[in-house]
């Protein structure tokens, strides 16, 4: 596979780094949730509207920014399978599309697997590496939340940090213990993605 590695890639003044695996898993889940709800068919959350949703809930406001989406998956996984576009390869990593309202999005896809190479490891190398750079000045991150040793590593990480430069938010499906750092629940970008709205929901639950 072509995915990246962390050093060869430049980073941009906001960052969102995702568990590739884990939020398609996730995604998965509110589909077959959601689709015997709703009694309809969810299509794929769409990635982009979803990474501008991480972004604004990471607390990025309308302007020409930069941003970039890191996703980290299983060197077996060639692709999503519950966003659009998917294929990790061919249709996301070194590609960007612009929005007017919030400017650049920059996707790179990286490849994990291996006792060196494992997904958490990764994850914490590209940390130690933006925490360092001081033009990154938002982070946004959704680790695996239910992985409690990356959960807690991410809390101390984040603890002993005296950076007020850098803006942080993790994302998990419900609040978790918490630290120095903002949170917010990732269901409802990835709702949003799937065209889901809460009037709809109220309108079944009735």
């Amino acid at each position: 596979m072509n995915s990246q590695s962390p050093d060869n890639i430049h980073w941009s003044e906001n960052v969102i780094i995702a568990d590739g695996d884990y939020i398609d898993s996730v995604a998965f889940n509110l589909i077959v949730n959601f689709e015997r709800m709703l009694d309809r068919r969810i299509p794929p959350a769409d990635l982009s509207r979803w990474t501008m949703d991480i972004a604004l809930d990471g607390g990025l406001r309308e302007g020409k920014h930069e941003t970039q989406l890191v996703l980290l998956h299983d060197k077996g996984k060639q692709s999503l399978d519950n966003f659009a576009p998917k294929a990790y390869d061919s249709e996301l990593n070194g590609k960007a599309f612009r929005d007017d309202r919030l400017g650049e999005f920059i996707v790179n896809a990286i490849a994990t697997g291996g006792e060196a190479n494992d997904k958490e490891s990764v994850l914490l190398d590209i940390l130690g590496i933006i925490l360092n750079h001081k033009e990154v000045k938002r982070i946004m991150v959704i680790p695996d939340s239910e992985n409690s040793d990356i959960w807690r590593t991410l809390v101390s990480t984040f603890n002993r940090l005296d950076d007020d430069d850098k803006h942080i938010t993790l994302f998990a499906m419900q609040p978790m213990e918490g630290g120095n750092f903002r949170q917010q629940i990732l269901g409802y970008s990835l709702m949003n993605a799937m065209g889901i709205t809460q009037k709809e929901i109220d309108e079944k639950m009735k």
